[in-house]
């Protein structure tokens, strides 16, 4: 199995990290940013996401990291949820509701089962990450 080095090489990071600068971006107008119970749940629901990835790489084990990849995998779902309850209430335009959704659902929830899939071929005493020697 290649190993990463950083956290930051692996393409589902980069797309929770691109989800959660929309979700901050879209989040911010006007009538969505006054609900403040939505507001900061979606943008928490996003930021865990892209944090239990980090986390799960940086904990090294592959067993670790799946379990880490599925918490993401349900945080993904989670922003795909509150996506509706801020198009249910004017939030957000069906254009953007629509981006929104098949970027979370469509690309990252996708994206992240894919390498979830992919980390299960390979033993149990495998490394996501090369450790530094020292």
């Amino acid at each position: 199995m290649a190993t990463a080095k950083q956290f930051k090489d692996l393409r589902v990071w980069q797309d929770a990290r691109a989800l959660v600068k929309d979700i901050y971006e879209a989040s911010k107008q006007r009538d969505f940013y006054r609900d403040v119970g939505l507001r900061e749940q979606i943008r928490r629901a996003a930021t865990s996401a892209m944090s239990n990835i980090a986390e799960g790489f940086e904990r090294g084990a592959r067993k670790e990291f799946i379990q880490f990849l599925n918490i993401a995998k349900g945080s993904v779902g989670e922003v795909r949820s509150q996506l509706y309850v801020a198009l249910d209430q004017a939030y957000l335009t069906e254009a953007r509701f629509n981006e929104l959704k098949a970027q979370a659902a469509d690309l990252l929830s996708r994206r992240i089962a894919t390498f979830i899939s992919y980390l299960e071929s390979y033993a149990s005493n495998t490394r996501v990450r090369k450790t530094n020697k020292r």
